[in-house]
Parts: C-alpha cells; structure tokens; sequence
C-alpha cells in the first residue's frame, strides 16, 4: 500500500528554530522526526508520497539519503491551501486503492499504525485532557466515527484526532468546500467518508505532536526505539 506524509507546513510556532530548517527534519534524539516517522510506518506499505512546499530542497535530499524506503515520490504544494487539498494533489500519484495518511510533523507508534492499516478507512485517534486544544472525535453507537469538531468548547477527557488516517480511494469522490479559514481541510474528507461508509475509531498508545518547543524537547526523554520497533510504549 501507499502511504502519504504531509510535510509541507511552515512550522511557524517553532520559529526561529525552523527558519533555515523544515519541521519535519528538526533533530529528535539525533535523528529528524521526518525519519521517525517513516520508520514507525508498517511493513505493508511500500512506496511514500510526501506532500513538499517549505524548504522542500532539504527534504528531498534527506529522502535520497534515508533508508527506511526505497520507492517515494514528493509531491509539490506550489500554493497551500490546507491538508485536504495536500492529500487531493496526491491523487493522481497514488497507486494504491488503499492508503495512509499521516502528519510529518508528529511522532507515531509503530503498532498503532499497522493497526490502523488493517482499517479500510480508518482514524487514529488519542485521550486528551483538554479538548478545547485539537480536534475531537465523536462517535455512533456502534462505535465507528461519526464526525470531527475542532477545538470544541468541551471539558473533560475526550478523543482527539492524531492526523492519522486509512483512506479508501473513493474518497476523492468527496467535493471539499473551503473552511472558515480559507483552507480544504482533510476532516472534512473524513466526516464526509464516515456519512458513506463505516470508518473505524483506532485508539493509539502512543502520539507526540510536536506543536511547540517544549513538545519538541520533551520528545528528546522519549525512549522511541521502542516505539519505532513495535515493541511497546516508550518509557522517559
């Protein structure tokens, strides 16, 4: 199968840090995040396409070099416009009928992404203390996802969206609109699939977001081999 990183964003909440160089090739425990991530991805999968516009010249370098996959492919973002419209610029490129999507600015546990892979569609979700902070999964009574809401004014532990996804080709047949704020979001694919087809609620053990500097120095206590292996939680 496919899988599509995203890898476009500006990080502006990690400047001056990411000035010269691009998020997901910021250094964790040595190693960029970006090479975290590709490592965590599951054994099914066997070509990448990763979504490129800040800086890309620095990701396409490290992507000659890494050792994680073979078969990749950039994919340029000329104009941003939001994760949805990343993944639909990925459409003609996909081989597969079914795929991943992932952040490359976030930190992933193997075993949580091979579970969702097993998921024709699929999202990957994690326990947050303050929802008013991500997006928040609401589910049916069976389980499955019903639909997404960004930083809803909820308290309480809740389900937050990790920007892991399984997709079915057919989501392309879904028309995005422009959100609020101007963007084609990825959510809206997802809350537009989970209306047409069951889309099954994965809760991951393990997610690092890396949004801030404290977030990105608190990823440098993580004992992430163990996460890159399959072999369990890391331990600080």
């Amino acid at each position: 199968m496919d899988a599509v990183i995203l890898a476009a964003g500006l990080g502006t909440r990690l400047r001056p840090h990411t000035l010269h160089t691009p998020k997901p090739l910021l250094p964790v425990r040595g190693r960029p995040i970006l090479d975290w991530g590709l490592g965590a991805l599951p054994a099914s999968v066997e070509r990448v396409l990763v979504v490129v516009h800040y800086l890309k010249e620095q990701v396409e370098e490290y992507l000659k070099t890494q050792k994680h996959v073979r078969d990749w492919l950039t994919v340029f973002q000329d104009k941003p416009q939001g994760t949805g419209d990343a993944l639909l610029r990925c459409r003609e490129h996909l081989r597969s009928d079914h795929f991943l999507v992932v952040n490359g600015d976030d930190l992933f546990g193997a075993r949580d992404l091979a579970a969702l892979a097993r998921c024709s569609a699929g999202v990957l979700v994690h326990v947050v203390d303050e929802p008013r902070k991500f997006g928040i999964v609401f589910q049916k009574p069976d389980g499955t996802l019903e639909k997404l809401v960004e930083k809803p004014p909820l308290e309480g532990r809740r389900l937050a969206n990790t920007g892991a996804y399984a997709f079915p080709r057919s989501v392309f047949e879904i028309e995005l609109k422009l959100s609020p704020r101007g963007e084609y979001e990825i959510t809206d694919y997802v809350t537009n699939l989970a209306a047409r087809q069951p889309v099954q609620v994965v809760e991951a053990q393990f997610w690092l977001p890396i949004g801030t500097e404290e977030a990105w120095k608190n990823a440098e206590k993580e004992n992430l081999e163990a996460v890159l292996t399959g072999r369990g939680k890391p331990e600080a």
